[in-house]
C-alpha cells in the first residue's frame, strides 16, 4: 500500500511540475490611473551619469513613470516645471523618525509610549517628505511605533516617505543601544528583546527582529555619543558575536548595518561580512582596505557630528557629562573621516541621523559632503543611485526611468553648481501624487 501511495504521489508531483513549466509567467500589470504630463526644463533623470537633459515631458500614469518624451507634449493634466531643475526623489539612509534630540529627551524616554512615538513620527515623516526625501531608512526606533508608521505610510493613511525600518537596534547589555543612566528598575522596563550577550543570544535577537518585521538589521558595534554612559566609542560586541549576527541575518535575507565609531569596531564588523557602517568616525587605512575588499558602504552622517559638537560646545548644552565628552571628541572628526574615505574610494551612501539633528533639515548633509571633497554630482549620487543600491531598492528609487515609481523633486537653481539648492525644494511628487507645489 505504501509503495502504491508513494507512486501516486510522485505522479501527482510530476504532473504539477509539468503544468508549472507549461504555465506562462504572468505579465506585470500595466500602470493604471490618471495620466499626468510633467513639463521639465532641466532633467537629471539618472544621476549615475550626471547628464542633464533639457525640455522633456515626463508621462506619469498612476504611480509610475511610463515614458520620457522630447519637448513639451500632452493634452491632459499638465504640471509646468519648465523653469525648474528636476531630479529623482532623494533617499536618506539613516533617520530616526520617532524621536528628536531636545533638552527633555531623557525625560521623554520614560513619559512617552509607543503610540506617542508613532504620532511624533508621523509629523517627522511629513517634514522629511516635504524636504524632498521620498525614501528613508529608519535605523533604531521602538518596534511597534516605527513598524506602524511604515505600514501606515505604505497604505496611504500617513503622508511620508517610503520607509525601510530596522526597529530596535541590536546591542550588548549596557551598550550604546541599551537603556543607560536610569534607576535599575527603570532600566529593566526600557530594555528591549534586541539586547543580547553571547553569539547564541545575539542570533536570537536577530531572529526576533526579523519576526517583528525588520527590513534591515541595525546593530551598535561600538559605543555611541548620545548613550548616557562613559563606555567610550570602541568595540562593544565580540568578534564571535558580530560573526553570528551577520551570518544569521544574511541567512534570513536581511542586510546588516552597524553604528560604529572606533576603528576596532568598524574593522571587526567589516571582517565579519557586514554590509555597511553608519558614522565611521575613527576609520583607518585598514578600514578603507576592508570597505573596498568587501564592497561595503559608508554612511557618514556628517550632520550628526556637526550638530552634537555645536550643542556640546554651546552655552545651552543639555547633554549629560558623559554625552558631552564624547560629542566633543567625535563630532569634529567626522568631516575629515568622510574626506579620507572619499579619497580612498570607499562607496558612500547618504544618511543624516536626523532625529539627532532636526527632521526636515536633511538636505544640509549635501553641503557637508561637498566640504569633505565630493563634487556636487557625487553628493547627489550618494542620495540617489548610491543609497538605492546600498538599500537594495535600485528598481524602486534613485532614478527617473520608465517603469519606476514617479518619485521626483524640483528646485529653482542648478544643484550641480550650488548643492545647497537642495535645501530649497519647491516641488515634491511621490508615487505620482503631488505633496508639495510652491510654483509661483
Amino acid at each position: 500500500m505504501r509503495s502504491i501511495l508513494a507512486t501516486a504521489m510522485a505522479w501527482v508531483a510530476l504532473a504539477g511540475a509539468a503544468c508549472a513549466q507549461q504555465t506562462p509567467a504572468t505579465p506585470a500589470p500595466a500602470p493604471s490611473g490618471p495620466t499626468i504630463y510633467v513639463h521639465v526644463g532641466r532633467l537629471l533623470a539618472d544621476p549615475s551619469n550626471g547628464v542633464v537633459q533639457r525640455d522633456k515631458t515626463l508621462v506619469i500614469t498612476g504611480n509610475q513613470l511610463v515614458e520620457i518624451r522630447d519637448g513639451f507634449v500632452g493634452d491632459g493634466q499638465v504640471i509646468d516645471l519648465r523653469d525648474a531643475f528636476v531630479l529623482p526623489g532623494l533617499i536618506d539612509s539613516h533617520v530616526h523618525l520617532t524621536s528628536e534630540q531636545n533638552p527633555n529627551a531623557r525625560l521623554q524616554a520614560v513619559t512617552l509610549d509607543d503610540a506617542d512615538r508613532a504620532i511624533l513620527g508621523a509629523g517627522a515623516a511629513r517634514k522629511t517628505l516635504m524636504a524632498g526625501f521620498t525614501t528613508v531608512a529608519d535605523l533604531g526606533a521602538p518596534n511597534d511605533a516605527i513598524f506602524a508608521l511604515r505600514d501606515g505610510v505604505a497604505r496611504g493613511d500617513v503622508v511620508g516617505p517610503r520607509i525601510l525600518a530596522s526597529g530596535s537596534s541590536i546591542s550588548v547589555h549596557g551598550g550604546h543601544g541599551d537603556a543607560n543612566g536610569y534607576r535599575e528598575d527603570v532600566l529593566h522596563l526600557l530594555s528591549s528583546e534586541s539586547i543580547c550577550s553571547g553569539p547564541e543570544d545575539c542570533m536570537r535577537a536577530v531572529r526576533t527582529q526579523v519576526r517583528a518585521g525588520a527590513d534591515v538589521i541595525k546593530i551598535t558595534s561600538t559605543g555611541g555619543v548620545l548613550s548616557n554612559t562613559a563606555a567610550g566609542l570602541g568595540q562593544q560586541f565580540t568578534d564571535a558575536e558580530l560573526a553570528a549576527i551577520v551570518e544569521v541575518a544574511h541567512r534570513m535575507g536581511r542586510k546588516v548595518t552597524a553604528h560604529a565609531h572606533g576603528a576596532d569596531g568598524i574593522n571587526a564588523f567589516l571582517r565579519a561580512g557586514g554590509d555597511s557602517i553608519e558614522h565611521g568616525t575613527y576609520l583607518d587605512d585598514e578600514s578603507i582596505r576592508l570597505f573596498r575588499e568587501h564592497g561595503a558602504w559608508l554612511v557618514p552622517t556628517l550632520m550628526a557630528g556637526d550638530y552634537v559638537a555645536r550643542v556640546a560646545s554651546g552655552p545651552d548644552n543639555w547633554f549629560t557629562p558623559a554625552q558631552t565628552a564624547k560629542a566633543l571628541e567625535a563630532g569634529p572628526r567626522m568631516l575629515d573621516m568622510a574626506a579620507r574615505a572619499h579619497r580612498g574610494r570607499v562607496r558612500i551612501a547618504f544618511g543624516t541621523d536626523s532625529g539627532v539633528s532636526r527632521h526636515g533639515d536633511n538636505a544640509g548633509e549635501f553641503a557637508l559632503l561637498v566640504r569633505a571633497g565630493l563634487t556636487p554630482i557625487e553628493a547627489i549620487q550618494t542620495a540617489t543611485v548610491n543609497a538605492a543600491e546600498h538599500l537594495g531598492i535600485s528598481s524602486q528609487a534613485g532614478r527617473l526611468l520608465p517603469g519606476m515609481p514617479a518619485d521626483l523633486i524640483a528646485v529653482s537653481g542648478d544643484p550641480l553648481q550650488d548643492v545647497t539648492e537642495l535645501e530649497r525644494v519647491r516641488f515634491v511628487m511621490k508615487g505620482g501624487v503631488v505633496h508639495r507645489d510652491d510654483r509661483p
